[in-house]
């Protein structure tokens, strides 16, 4: 005898699993959607080209996403996501600072490079506390990058942990180098990175001195010959 219960059950709980793998495609659908419109036409990108690119009504995105800054997050989150996947295999490397540091940096402006308009719309993001955290994501790297530094150097251990505050303006720094150099080229990439390694090094080096560890003379970047 079938129990018809247990049958019930089992089918509504097939049908929801069924569902919720069909929202969450539908949702990716629409993410990707969204970042390849943004990638074509710029940060301004509308709804209804999103949707029209993902292949779905208009009504239905909202089914998916309350309002174009959750999608907008989502978005912000995936291109994290992406930028950190291009970065990490860099913070294993060995080396000085400099080049641990520009082995960092010299990606970012690659991928900057490869996606301008998905880059520029990350950096463009309202400080929210949603789009925040999402945003927050691209400094993890960051915070390795001071392990990384920390690792260079004797004395005492960390006293406290680099402030988000604080590297949230070491990246705001970062967009606003990259993305000029995005606009007016008046730099070659090769500067650009040179650049900015001196001055993140600057940043993250005052940071681990105010968190109680002594920075030999020798580790204090001068511009190369």
């Amino acid at each position: 005898m079938v129990d018809v219960a247990k049958w019930v059950d089992s089918t509504v709980r097939r049908r929801s699993a069924k569902e919720a793998l069909e929202d969450d495609s539908r949702r990716s659908r629409v993410v990707l959607a969204a970042v390849e419109a943004i990638e074509e036409t710029g940060p301004t990108v509308g709804m209804a080209q999103i949707a029209e690119r993902a292949g779905l009504p208009r009504p239905n995105v909202y089914r998916h996403f309350a309002s174009k800054d959750q999608l907008d997050a989502e978005v912000t989150r995936f291109a994290a996501n992406e930028l950190l996947r291009r970065v990490r295999p860099n913070l294993a490397r060995t080396g000085t600072p400099r080049e641990v540091i520009g082995g960092v940096i010299a990606p970012c402006v690659d991928w900057a490079a490869e996606h301008p308009n998905l880059y520029r719309f990350v950096a463009a993001q309202q400080q929210t506390k949603a789009l925040h955290r999402a945003r927050m994501g691209r400094t993890r790297f960051l915070n390795e990058l001071v392990e990384a530094m920390h690792g260079y150097l004797s004395g005492s251990e960390l006293n406290g942990e680099p402030p988000d505050g604080v590297l949230a303006g070491l990246m705001g720094m970062v967009d606003a180098s990259i993305i000029w150099w995005l606009d007016h080229e008046d730099e070659t990439r090769d500067e650009v990175v040179e650049r900015l390694t001196r001055q993140v090094a600057g940043v993250l080096f005052d940071l681990l001195a105010q968190l109680g560890l002594e920075i030999p003379e020798d580790m204090v970047f001068t511009p190369r010959a």
